[in-house]
């Protein structure tokens, strides 16, 4: 602070005289230092700093929160158990420390091993449903609160364990359906027109779908490929394949991929250019 002749320096809490017990106060010509040791949360709320000079005065209002850990949630109870899972509720700390509840972490802990596993964090609401727990174990829960300054030192344990148990059910075989599998040829991805160069290999390729599995026909200029060495013709997972190893300019034309089950045929045709 500035002003001339020396200002008076006047401190409150909540528009009372300071507790010159808690707080210390030290003042020099130009600034003021406000001193608590061993902050408590009784020391909370709003201090106001007045400088007067005659008469004038000028204020600024400091907002103090002291906060420590929180309590434990309350009434921490087995809502339920039911296969593989289980259900918590809780209510909330009779003490929040003086600061808002960011959440609650829930751990669970199984009676072979005894160590303890957080399954949940953050959790913002007072319940929840626990799962994928092992058939045959008993299991206790436990649940901290969290606010700004941590976890609370204690947690809330549920009074009594809960134990997994294997249900009893009785097999039936479910009623399958007669699913009609037959499909004719369908083509899913058809044959693209290529351009290639004189003495490169080049691949042509499409998909197809059916049942029974269809035959594959290829056809250049619709003369039907048979056992020439110059193309490869493959299938694998519904995809078909032609290879044209070192064509030429004699192998342009029109290629054809023709699929035939007892259901019908399908067939795509494309362009494949020779340079």
């Amino acid at each position: 602070f500035q002003g001339k002749p020396q200002p008076e320096v006047i401190w409150t809490k909540d528009d009372q005289p300071l507790d010159t017990k808690r707080v210390n106060i030290r003042n020099g010509e130009k600034d003021t230092i406000f001193f608590i040791r061993e902050a408590q949360r009784t020391d909370s709320g709003k201090y106001q700093l007045t400088i007067r000079i005659n008469g004038a005065e000028d204020k600024a209002t400091l907002d103090i929160q002291v906060i420590e850990p929180p309590g434990p949630p309350q009434n921490l109870k087995l809502v339920d158990v039911w296969g593989f899972n289980v259900a918590l509720e809780w209510g909330p700390p009779a003490d929040n420390g003086n600061s808002e509840i960011k959440g609650y972490l829930v751990q669970k802990s199984d009676k072979k091993s005894g160590q303890w596993f957080t399954v949940l964090e953050r959790c913002t609401r007072t319940s929840c449903t626990i799962s994928d727990l092992i058939i045959g174990n008993t299991y206790s829960f436990r649940v901290f609160t969290e606010n700004a300054c941590g976890m609370s030192e204690k947690a809330a344990v549920t009074p009594k364990p809960a134990h997994i148990q294997k249900t009893k059910t009785v097999y039936q075989p479910e009623k399958i359906r007669q699913r009609d599998m037959l499909e004719p040829p369908k083509f899913t991805q058809p044959l693209t027109d290529r351009t290639t160069t004189r003495g490169y290999s080049t691949h042509l390729f499409c998909s197809v779908r059916g049942f029974p599995k269809p035959k594959i026909i290829w056809m250049k200029n619709q003369m039907e490929i048979r056992e020439d060495p110059k193309y490869i013709a493959m299938m694998a997972q519904g995809v078909c394949s032609l290879e044209i190893r070192k064509a030429s300019p004699f192998d342009g034309g029109v290629y054809t991929c023709k699929a035939v089950n007892p259901l019908g045929e399908a067939s795509v045709d494309c362009k494949l250019d020779v340079k």
